[in-house]
């Protein structure tokens, strides 16, 4: 529904209010005056009142009429669109796609980890020890990789919670179920690169081994 056709029609409303009081107010004195002439005192005072039911009954119908707009008022902005959701289902999007990320990995993390080993064998190639060439060159690679997907994992979780959190009621139900993917897979992620950077889950082996 157009507002502004909704505006234009309460100003009619409102004009012909204020034309129908005047109208009652103009018109009571002359009908007091008439039956005054015609009659009796007892009649003119009847006609007074009659000329001030008549004022007060056009005044009752404008408040009326103004409650009724008000009403309407109401009505219009209750059924107007509240948006469509698109910003907060895209961040629900945005959170899933990142918690996948975390747990299959990322381009970047491979780059940060080719680095690691190129910088650990350049180091290690003239005297480092079997135990100094694992760590710095694979150690370090692992644990590179394990930082840059914990970091899309802690993004993913953050994302998810801020949906979960600042999503409306109203907005559509995949949106939540999207988010708390989200969460899931970012937590899970963040969970097993916080694991892998401090060997939890497995320890780098031993020169001897």
């Amino acid at each position: 529904m157009d507002i502004t056709k909704t505006d234009e029609k309460t100003a009619d409303k409102a004009v012909e209010k204020t034309a129908d009081t005047a109208e009652a107010k103009a018109t009571a004195p002359e009908v007091a005056a008439e039956t005054a002439a015609e009659g009796t005192p007892e009649a003119a005072a009847e006609a007074d009142g009659a000329a001030d039911r008549l004022v007060e009954q056009a005044a009752e119908q404008g408040a009326d009429d103004e409650l009724d707009d008000e009403d309407l008022d109401d009505e219009l902005l209750a059924a107007a669109p509240a948006g469509s959701g698109a910003g907060v289902g895209g961040a629900a999007v945005v959170s899933a796609a990142l918690g996948a990320v975390a747990l299959t990995g990322t381009w970047t993390g491979k780059i940060v980890s080719e680095r690691e080993t190129l910088v650990g064998q350049i180091s290690t190639s003239q005297s480092g020890t079997p135990a100094q060439q694992i760590s710095e060159i694979y150690g370090d690679a692992w644990h590179a990789t394990a930082l840059v997907n914990g970091v899309f994992a802690l993004l993913a979780l953050v994302t998810a919670v801020l949906v979960l959190v600042l999503v409306r009621p109203e907005r559509p139900a995949w949106i939540r179920a999207v988010a708390l993917a989200g969460a899931v897979l970012g937590g899970l992620g963040l969970l097993l690169s916080v694991g892998t950077y401090f060997d939890l889950f497995l320890s780098l082996p031993s020169a001897g081994s």
